[in-house]
């Protein structure tokens, strides 16, 4: 401000002359006047300001001083409203703010981490369900109690933070520096303790890898695997639909099918009702059984066709026999005739029971064919295998008096075929013995003389008057099997060289 000496003005009259006084003409006192350049504005008018100065030479110093004494009174009104700039705070509080916006950063990092450790145990709950729904191991058991102990810690973590928020209000206009740095330390202790929690959560989801992952596996294959059951299912139905179409019945298959229809029934119920690894071993069971119905109906007609040949084979086989039977006794009686009694004893009753064989046979034939055209397939298979055991029986015994009269009759027209058969057997075995030896082990020597010294024995019988082409037949067998045992314990020895 800048004042500056000069004559006063009267804005009506004419120049005084200031250097005189008002009452005398002569020399008087001068009195400075100062003039305020800066506030001349009329804004000053009010109750300090007298209005319209009346004309005289005492009205210009009044103004001035008027005017230096209603200056501080101006400053301090202008200059709230000059800093204020239309804002909520106070002008006079920037270490309040500055800690106000380190405890609300601190408020936001502890939000953040509150977030992501919410989220991360939705995640791990979901996990935990997975596995409860799939596996009731000890292991499984185990991580849900994990996982509930776990729980009570973020809990406690997350009522910290909680409590923490709630403890203050960082919008306050009033907030001060000590709220707000207390405010901090806890937001920030909050926001440490769920960072805890959160790597701990962290290390026991990691830990579940196995475990969920065997639950992921099972319930990856729980809906294919029901949806096989039930395709297998309709291809069961199916297949016998066409075999009934066949004129088929195949009442057994419908009933095995039937039965399946409550294990359908606890298949759509779903896992959740009846759990994953039970859905599982039920779905692989129905697939099971339904395929086996499916096979089942589809060879219906040919295994059909089938029983009808087998039966028809059967019982032209039956015939045979009977006939074949019916020739026995004379066979047996040429033995007699001819030969020791020793040949023929054993075949004694080959004709009675050649001929009771071959009537159960035919009954048994009869019922397997009413077996048959009542569609009773499991009871005719059964039936028709009896009956060739049956005939297999008859065959071998019928088969078996002809044989002997071949054999007695080769042997007395030409005996030297069944001698060098039998020596034959006996030089390979020597050879085998001493394969690799300067003399042959007594185990394997003893029995081969032996066998050579009974060979001569059976070949000097021949010569009597008359001979035993029985004993003969039956001692040349006994050398060749006792030959061949011989055999067997040098290449057993030898680990299965045969020389």
């Amino acid at each position: 401000m800048t004042a500056i000496p000069e004559q006063p003005y009267s804005p009506s009259g004419p120049r005084v002359d200031s250097t005189r006084g008002p009452l005398s003409g002569g020399p008087a006192f001068r009195v400075p006047v100062f003039r305020v350049l800066v506030f001349r504005a009329p804004a000053l008018r009010g109750p300090l300001s007298p209005g319209p100065v009346s004309r005289g030479r005492a009205a210009g110093p009044l103004r001035d001083a008027l005017a230096l004494t209603a200056l501080p009174l101006v400053a301090v009104l202008a200059l709230p409203a000059a800093f204020a700039g239309g804002g909520t705070r106070r002008w006079f509080g920037g270490r309040a703010e500055n800690h106000r916006a380190e405890a609300q950063a601190a408020k936001d990092a502890a939000a953040a981490a509150f977030y992501e450790l919410d989220t991360a145990q939705r995640d791990l709950r979901i996990s935990i369900e997975t596995i409860t729904a799939v596996d009731g191991s000890p292991a499984a058991r185990r991580a849900v109690a994990d996982f509930e102990a776990l729980g009570r810690r973020i809990d406690e973590a997350s009522h910290t933070y909680i409590e923490a928020v709630d403890a203050h209000d960082l919008d306050r206009d009033d907030l001060d520096a000590s709220t707000a740095s207390r405010a901090r330390t806890e937001l920030t202790a909050a926001k440490g303790e769920l960072d805890r929690v959160k790597r701990e959560l962290d290390r026991f989801t990691d830990g579940l890898g196995p475990l969920l992952g065997k639950a992921e596996t099972q319930l990856a294959r729980l809906a294919p695997a029901v949806e096989r059951a039930r395709q297998a299912l309709l291809a069961a139905s199916n297949a016998l639909d066409a075999a009934r179409a066949a004129g088929l019945r195949a009442d057994d298959l419908a009933a095995r099918l039937a039965a399946l229809s409550p294990e359908l029934t606890r298949l759509n119920q779903g896992a959740g009702q009846h759990g994953v690894p039970q859905t599982l071993e039920r779905a692989e069971r129905v697939i099971r059984q339904a395929e086996a119905i499916r096979a089942e109906a589809d060879r219906l007609p040919e295994q059909a066709a089938e029983t009808g040949r087998r039966l028809v084979s059967l019982r032209t086989r039956a015939q045979a026999l009977t006939t074949r039977s019916e020739q026995v006794e004379p066979v047996l009686s040429e033995l007699r005739r001819r030969f020791s009694a020793a040949c023929w004893q054993d075949l004694q009753g080959v004709p009675d029971v050649a001929a009771e064989n071959v009537r159960q046979a035919e009954s048994k034939l009869a019922e397997a064919g009413t077996a048959r055209d009542e569609q009773r397939w499991a009871d005719a298979t059964a039936l028709l295998s009896t009956v060739r055991a049956l005939l297999n029986t008859t065959d071998e015994a019928v088969s078996a008096a002809g044989d002997r009269l071949r054999q007695l009759n080769a042997v007395q027209k030409d005996p030297e075929q069944e001698i060098e058969r039998t020596r034959f057997a006996i030089r390979d075995a020597q050879r085998l013995a001493m394969a690799g030896r300067h003399t042959p082990d007594p185990r394997h020597a003893h029995p081969l003389d032996d066998a050579v010294a009974r060979l001569e024995r059976a070949v000097t019988g021949l010569e009597d008057r008359h001979p035993d082409y029985w004993h003969f037949l039956t001692e040349t067998e006994a050398v060749r099997r006792s030959v061949a045992e011989v055999v067997a314990l040098i290449r057993e020895e030898r680990g299965g060289s045969t020389g």
